[in-house]
């Protein structure tokens, strides 16, 4: 088959690229930009185009998938209509797949990349040669963000934006916790918590619901057939998994603990488990270590994707855990317009609450397809810093931050680059 895919460097859409790739069928792809992920596809073997043009569907294609981001109005969707060609949003091209496999879906507003990538690396140690979709890069897989396999396994990252995780047809769900997130689509938060709970009920009768029974925001139908197992922190497993883990945070203590409940289901020993989640090094840019010389001068540069407020609350907690008393930045580029407007408050009140040495939040990314103009002309980082008002707390424009820390920062100081953005090519430049 000959595939197409419209927003190829999205971290979602890259890994089914590569799965099709696999598989043998011709791939090829646009984005808007080029990027670290289209340059590893092209090496890969993907025809890459930059810019979204009619002229890149050929009349040859047998599909064209796109990203949820994505619009009617986009050159390429319109001419793969017009050309009468089978067109598939992302969530609908996986959700095929998850038809094909014992499909493990790891759904939640939060810690769903790595508890994906701790099952994963649980199942490859157990001999289970799983096929992994995952919404970040793993060393173990080559710095990709997917893993073929050859073993009936299936190990997804299920996304509740635009409902997406409804197309999905899995064995196990795991639900790391709900919360106010994607409030553009959702509007509001009962409405999240509904779409968790309809995603749920997707289960057949001999599927497993493994859920974190410390959130009370997941919600359980009133009736189902399904099983369930569930993981808190107070369970006797978590202080043995808080000593072996090398990612720090109560948050991954949470994330491992749901991982051991999958392999306990899969009858997976638990010495196999707990070795793998041992060995666990983490992800691309979450709590992302790395000892810096800037301008001479010796820094532990963290690189982390925290953007939503209690992620960030999260990891500034675990860093300040972690190094003691070790004077600590925060470099902070808010993701979307539209999330900053709708968690503002909450975003307030998390830097208020921060023990946090020093704060710099830089301008908002914006996230191509998914801006409202009417919201970007009522927030900014500067009107944030403004409600937050603490001394430590201070705005800097994008292009003056690589100046102000290589003259400011000290040797022994922890500087933590955060968002979903593109603010990570900073921490790459240190």
């Amino acid at each position: 088959m000959k595939i197409h895919l419209i927003g190829i460097g999205g971290i979602g859409v890259s890994a089914l690229a590569q799965y099709y790739l696999a598989k043998g069928h011709e791939v090829s792809g646009s984005d808007l930009v080029a990027s670290e992920i289209t340059e590893f596809l092209k090496k890969r073997g993907v025809e890459i185009f930059i810019g979204n043009s009619a002229e890149n569907i050929k009349q040859d294609l047998d599909l064209v998938v796109y990203s949820p981001a994505v619009k009617s109005d986009n050159p390429e969707y319109k001419k793969a209509k017009e050309l009468e060609i089978k067109t598939q949003s992302y969530p609908e091209a996986l959700g095929d797949l998850t038809r094909e496999y014992f499909t493990i879906a790891v759904s939640g507003a939060h810690g769903k990349s790595t508890t994906t990538a701790m099952i994963a690396l649980i199942l490859s140690a157990a001999g289970l040669d799983p096929t992994v979709i995952v919404g970040t890069k793993l060393k173990e897989f080559g710095n990709s963000n997917f893993r073929i396999g050859k073993g009936r396994f299936l190990v997804i990252e299920a996304c509740e934006y635009d409902s997406s995780f409804l197309n999905y047809s899995p064995k196990i769900i795991v639900v790391t916790n709900v919360d106010k997130e994607h409030l553009d689509y959702f509007k509001t938060f009962e409405n999240v918590k509904k779409a968790f709970e309809n995603f749920i009920v997707r289960l057949p009768a001999d599927g497993f619901l493994v859920f974190n029974k410390d959130d009370k925001n997941i919600l359980l139908p009133k009736k189902f057939d399904f099983k369930v197992s569930s993981f808190f922190l107070k369970q006797k497993e978590a202080k043995k998994v808080k000593i072996m883990l090398q990612v720090p945070g109560q948050h991954n203590i949470s994330n491992a603990l749901a991982a051991l409940q999958v392999a306990r289901i899969m009858r997976i020993p638990d010495i196999i488990s707990f070795k793998a989640l041992s060995e666990f090094q983490g992800t691309w840019r979450r709590f992302e270590v790395r000892e810096a010389n800037i301008n001479g001068k010796k820094v532990t540069v963290i690189s982390d994707y925290a953007h939503h407020p209690n992620e960030i609350s999260a990891t500034l907690q675990a860093a300040r855990e972690k190094y003691g008393k070790e004077r600590i930045w925060c470099i902070f580029q808010p993701h979307q317009h539209q999330r900053t407007f709708y968690l503002f408050d909450d975003f307030v009140k998390t830097f208020r609450k921060a023990k946090i040495d020093k704060i710099i939040i830089t301008d908002i990314y914006d996230v191509a397809g998914r801006e409202e103009k009417s919201i970007n002309e009522e927030v900014s980082s500067e009107k944030l810093v403004k409600k937050i008002n603490r001394k430590n707390v201070s705005y800097l424009p994008m292009n003056s931050l690589e100046k102000y820390i290589t003259e400011n920062v000290k040797s022994g100081e922890v500087l933590i680059i955060m968002g979903a953005g593109d603010i990570y090519k900073l921490a790459d430049k240190f």
